[in-house]
């Protein structure tokens, strides 16, 4: 069973969706007929789809969005690298700064597995 959408503003997005995949299909002069043949399915999902019906399928939505020649649209919605939000999240989660006690090293090393270019030795802590 659907779940119907109670958000005025998901509502809107899925009518101005809706009104846009009909926008593509009348500027690429197809029929409801030829669109609903090519998509798979009925003509009167074709009808609800373009409404914004909560209840047509994102397979559905796929479909029409391979024939309309935009299937890519669907594959970079929220992509990861374009997500305003989740980028400024992950950002935020960045630590502030790194504690690491006074002459510590890595996990297993020692001084000796150092390797300086050169053969310099590191008596003055500056070589990085």
């Amino acid at each position: 069973m659907a779940v119907k959408v109670s958000s005025l503003n998901a509502r809107r997005a899925l009518e101005a969706l809706g009104a846009n995949i009909k926008t593509a299909r009348l500027k690429r002069r197809i029929s409801v007929q030829g669109f609903a043949e090519r998509v798979g399915v009925s003509e009167s999902t074709i009808s609800r789809l373009e409404k914004g019906d909560d209840g047509v399928s994102i397979g559905t939505l796929a479909m029409a969005c391979l024939v309309l020649g935009e299937i890519g649209r669907i594959s970079d919605f929220l992509d990861p690298g374009s997500d305003d939000t989740g980028l400024l999240l992950d950002r935020e989660a960045l630590p502030k700064r790194i504690d690491r006690k006074r002459g510590s090293r890595p996990t297993g090393t020692t001084k000796s597995d150092t390797i300086l270019p050169d053969g310099d030795d590191d008596d003055e802590g500056v070589g990085f």
